[in-house]
């Protein structure tokens, strides 16, 4: 009986250094296992020089990298006679050409993208319109989110509108939209529609 009960004891004993052997044990502190990862940082690139006969002149605009829309430094030629709207004309074009150009290799290299269509332009204005009005070459509504939301935001912080913080666009016809640029599209410009209201009906 003695015999027994000891490799009965013994038998049990075992199992648990076996389990103890491989590590597994309960515990009721709390595992810390550090922070949590954070996403990739995107610094801005110098923009490589780009050899022109006109004026060229510092303009910022958003590209999208990490999920946000984050400035980058371009430059834009402008003729040194332009003045009133035909510099604000010229200054949008140039925005969304760098808008649409696909990014510097050091920023692809950091993640940044852009979902502006290549060939997105600025066409003139429709009697009737707003003078701080833009009309492009594709219906504002057609574009993607983030496309829009790159547009919205580098306009309504450029020269082409004087910073005013909002913008007024439009299609080649039709009404046209005053669109803003809070925090929340630019922290998540595909998630997020772009505010807008109907600022002038078509004529």
């Amino acid at each position: 009986m003695r015999r027994r009960a000891a490799r009965a004891l013994l038998l049990g004993v075992i199992p648990a250094a076996l389990i103890a052997g491989c590590g597994i044990r309960a515990t009721e502190v709390p595992v810390d296992s550090g922070p949590a990862p954070s996403r990739k940082p995107c610094p801005v690139s110098d923009p490589s020089p780009v050899p022109s006969n006109d004026a060229r002149v510092p303009v910022r605009v958003y590209l999208l990298c990490a999920g946000q829309l984050t400035l980058v430094e371009r430059t834009v030629g402008l003729p040194g006679n332009t003045e009133g709207a035909s510099r604000r004309t010229l200054v949008a074009q140039g925005l969304l050409d760098e808008l649409a150009r696909p990014p510097l290799p050091g920023e692809a290299a950091d993640g940044y993208r852009t979902l502006v269509p290549f060939g997105t332009g600025v066409q003139g204005h429709r009697r009737g319109d707003p003078a701080e009005a833009f009309r492009l070459n594709v219906r504002p509504d057609r574009l993607r989110d983030g496309a829009l939301a790159q547009i919205v935001c580098t306009f309504a912080e450029s020269a082409a509108t004087q910073g005013a913080g909002s913008v007024i666009l439009g299609g080649p016809k039709g009404d046209l939209t005053r669109y803003e640029c809070p925090p929340d599209v630019r922290n998540h410009p595909t998630a997020t529609p772009v505010p807008s209201a109907t600022a002038a009906p078509a004529q």
